[in-house]
């Protein structure tokens, strides 16, 4: 089936992901072998590439099973095809996300917002529309040889800034209250017993990973990108307001650091 659908393209690009394990739905079906069957497909019809979506942090040796399936994932997909893309994204955002949408909701519901740890966790966030249009540009590159994109945002924040800053911006005021991490665990491992689970326990592992580019790899610079914006677009429901992009600004003017006065 994958090598109909792959007949006659010009690239192969795979997005898939899986957050819960769930009957033969595991990571290692969906993040290796799956990623390795598209990979070997794309090769076999002489495709011009096979973009093949990532996290940033994945790692082969992590001792997160999750983090480890997607570099697992890596490896396959480099044997079997040499020439073969990687992106790996950044946490991202965009309307009717899982990321700043769910933020937003419980920011608004919750006036004592629980923190993942102390908040510390560094992330990255990159604008989904950038991370599609650095597949089509790294499509675009008239190297064929295999490479790797890391796709974050201009701006890097702690965990705590960016709420402290979507609150600000969404004229909430909160209290952030630090919970440890082995207490979201407990109920992550709880919610995961519901259909549509609202954490999960490798959501937060990944929460305790910094969430940035590596130093020296290649990013959205090298695809001549001229200027990455950190956008939020306002809309009834993602619940954005548009002065949001101003806090960005703020940090980038401040060197793309994360900002003690947020």
């Amino acid at each position: 089936m994958v090598a109909d659908v792959l007949a006659g393209a010009y690239a192969a690009v795979n997005a898939v992901s899986l957050y819960v394990e769930r009957g033969q739905e595991t990571f290692h079906s969906v993040h290796v072998e799956a990623a390795e069957r598209v990979a070997v497909q794309a090769h076999r019809v002489e495709s011009n590439g096979s973009p093949t979506s990532r996290d940033l942090g994945a790692d082969a040796a992590s001792p997160s099973l999750y983090i480890r399936k997607r570099g697992e994932g890596e490896l396959a997909v480099k044997a079997a095809f040499t020439e073969a893309i990687l992106i790996r994204p950044a946490v991202m955002f965009g309307p009717d996300d899982a990321f700043l949408t769910t933020m937003l909701a419980l920011l608004r519901r919750l006036p004592i917002y629980p923190m993942f740890g102390h908040g510390r966790t560094r992330l990255r966030p990159a604008y989904v529309e950038d991370v599609a249009e650095a597949i089509a540009r790294a499509l675009q590159r008239t190297q064929t040889h295999a490479i790797t994109f890391e796709c974050g945002g201009p701006c890097v924040y702690s965990y705590g800034e960016l709420l402290r800053a979507l609150a600000r911006k969404a004229d909430l005021k909160r209290i952030l209250i630090p919970l440890p991490f082995a207490a979201w665990w407990a109920l992550a491992w709880t919610a995961e017993l519901l259909p549509n689970p609202p954490v999960t326990r490798n959501q937060v592992e990944l929460m305790q990973v910094d969430n940035v580019c590596s130093p020296g790899c290649p990013d959205l610079q090298n695809l001549e990108f001229r200027r990455t914006r950190w956008r939020i677009r306002s809309s009834r429901r993602c619940g954005v307001a548009r002065a949001a992009c101003r806090t960005e600004a703020r940090l980038a003017r401040a060197g793309n650091q994360s900002s003690s006065s947020l």
